[in-house]
């Protein structure tokens, strides 16, 4: 391929960035309506589409798709391209979730890239700041297996071609993005005590400055390490799966998960090469529910939010929200419940399913969504409930009893559990430290994928001269802190994820793909999305910057009666807030575009095009071709 169109592609998407709002609006000629604002315009992409979380993660998908590469190869250069220039949000030692469409076998498929917590971690000894950051913290690195299984099952390139986009913005940097600055800033003290780390993200003695040339070079070093195994292997005759297998084994069996042990073992942590060895990327089958017609696919746990959006739409299914309209104070309210039901069921059911019997047909049958959609009173707002029962659904029982008693089992769950020791880490939110993206290739595949370091920049510890950083698995959130639940902190087991990528068809045909970063809120984000798209009919890229809202609970949503925080984006008119208020929210108004950043493709089955959506709420942007 030409490097001179690529450029002016490049250029072309980080020129978008510099428009103010109101210019992007005037543009708004696709997936807009004329009578509300748009920060952006949906774009068309009859060859191929990508919307990801940064421009050039998004033209290096872009390229891969223009070379002749399909949606798994391109998600793997979108992937390891997210790796430099979005560093707190994703990496190759990071986990995530990967949900594709194949085409020729017309079907969908589940890849959970998520490592488990070492086998040596002894979670009564540490406090939660040590389980949430340094040392201590982190799981084993999931991506970059699941960056080889993507593209040893569906892919077509070499993992030489689809990693040089990443090695060369390593290698010759690129403008570091203002949010990574400031994501550094708020890590310097950690980053300050390991001098590994302190290489990396301060490269000069201090904090870069927004769009100083940034690079990565023991990063580019060991992404130059797993190609050069896979090239060895086929200079020797191997076939392009063994290929892609010794470069696997490179990083999980050979010097690279030496090198990770080491200085593991030198720094006072619990990694060993056994560790790594064990790990293997999960294919699965994905969560399916109906809704209204249409077919949604997600991840299964390891994945919680998965299970959540689609017990979310299964209780909503029983409402008319169409009647109710979009926006609407009584939609919302409907939404909200929702999501503190599904949340219940979620927070006490889902774990590694290799360790625990998961009930997902229960949990998903619309029979117990029935039973439990009977807690929700459309004139006021419930107490966070706490879990039914899936597995005896009684279908006679009162909405009363039935919250009597989903109360009483959740607080005798928790009677005896002394809680982890917290700290102030544990506490403070981790915004920015996940991404996601979604591609349509021309042969017909979708891919949607939510990449993840867990808190920004996971364990915040640059693994010696790897360049690579752990996801932070360890912290509350991915476990609970109560040593009797099935997410307590526990060594070789996978701790759960919020990550959920989805994609709808509509009469065994592609419909939409979507997906979101948001830690807590990223099932509240796809399911809002989702019921805009799915209920009100809206083009993709309204229904990414319609206003949202989040829930939040006190001290967690593991345990019933938990205080619940709601927040609102302050774009809906004053009159939703005060009904709002008047069903018994405290209703906490939030800067416009404050909630998640979601990227979608959806299919317009009225035109036959592919539109692909961004999220103004980041620096997201779709690009077609």
């Amino acid at each position: 391929m030409k490097r001179f169109p690529i450029r002016m592609i490049a250029l072309f998407a980080a020129s978008l960035l510099l428009l103010p709002p109101e210019a992007t609006a005037r543009q708004a000629s696709f997936g807009g309506r004329a009578d509300r604002p748009a920060h952006r315009p949906a774009v068309p992409g009859p060859n191929g589409l990508v919307t990801a979380g940064h421009p050039l993660a998004s033209i290096a998908g872009l390229r891969t798709l223009m070379a002749g590469g399909n949606a798994a190869d391109a998600a793997v250069a979108t992937l390891a391209t997210l790796n430099i220039v979005r560093p707190q949000m994703s990496g190759m030692a990071g986990n995530g979730f990967v949900t594709l469409y194949d085409r020729v076998s017309d079907r969908v498929y589940s890849l959970g890239a998520t490592g488990a917590a070492p086998l040596a971690i002894d979670p009564a000894s540490r406090t939660a700041d040590e389980l949430n950051k340094g040392i201590h913290a982190g799981v084993v690195p999931g991506l970059f297996g699941g960056w080889i299984a993507l593209l040893d099952r569906f892919g077509t390139m070499s993992l030489a071609q689809v990693l040089a986009p990443a090695i060369d913005y390593a290698e010759n940097g690129h403008p570091i993005e203002a949010s990574v600055v400031a994501a550094i800033e708020s890590h310097r003290e950690l980053f300050e005590s390991f001098p590994s780390s302190r290489r990396m993200f301060l490269p000069r003695g201090r904090v870069p400055e927004p769009g100083e040339t940034f690079r990565m070079p023991d990063l580019a070093n060991t992404l130059r390490k797993v190609v050069e195994a896979e090239q060895a292997a086929l200079a020797a005759g191997r076939t392009r799966s063994e290929a892609l297998q010794a470069a696997f084994d490179r990083f999980y069996r050979g010097d690279i998960a030496e090198e990770m042990a080491q200085f593991y073992a030198e720094n006072g942590g619990d990694f060993t090469t056994e560790d790594f060895a064990r790990y293997e990327p999960i294919w699965a089958e994905p969560i399916h529910t109906t809704y209204r017609g249409y077919d949604i696919y997600t991840s299964p746990p390891t994945s919680r939010g998965g299970l959540e959006v689609t017990m979310q739409l299964n209780l909503v299914e029983g409402f008319d929200l169409r009647a109710l309209g979009a926006g609407s104070a009584e939609t919302i309210h409907l939404l909200s419940e929702a999501i503190k039901v599904a949340k219940a069921d979620v927070y006490t059911y889902a774990a590694d399913p290799a360790l625990v019997d998961v009930p997902l047909d229960a949990l998903l049958s619309k029979e117990y969504a029935a039973v439990r959609r009977s807690l929700i009173d459309p004139s006021r707002v419930m107490a966070y409930p706490g879990a039914g029962n899936p597995v005896q659904v009684d279908e006679f029982q009162s909405a009363a009893a039935l919250e009597s008693d989903a109360r009483a089992r959740g607080e005798a769950a928790g009677a005896t559990a002394a809680p982890l020791r917290r700290g102030h880490l544990a506490e403070q939110a981790q915004a920015g430290s996940t991404t996601s993206f979604s591609i349509a290739d021309r042969f017909g595949n979708v891919v949607a994928a939510t990449p993840t370091h867990g808190g920004a920049f996971g364990t915040g510890v640059v693994v010696g001269n790897t360049g690579l950083t752990f996801n932070n698995g360890s912290r509350i959130g991915s476990t609970s802190p109560y040593p009797d639940h099935v997410n307590y902190v526990r060594g070789g087991q996978i701790p759960i994820l919020n990550n959920s990528p989805i994609i709808v068809l509509r009469e065994g045909r592609f419909h939409a793909a979507l997906g979101t970063p948001g830690g807590e809120t990223i099932g509240q984000t796809q399911f809002q999305v989702l019921v805009n798209l799915l209920d009100f009919g809206m083009p993709i890229q309204e229904a990414i910057a319609t206003p949202r809202f989040t829930l939040s609970g006190e001290p967690n949503f593991y345990r019933p009666g938990a205080e619940i925080r709601f927040r609102l984006e302050d774009r809906l008119p004053e009159d939703v807030k005060a009904t709002l208020e008047g069903l018994g929210y405290t209703v906490e108004l939030a800067p416009g575009y404050a909630f998640g950043s979601i990227q979608g493709i959806t299919y317009d089955a009225a035109t036959g095009a592919l539109m692909a959506g961004a999220d103004p709420r980041r620096v997201a942007y779709a690009v077609g071709w």
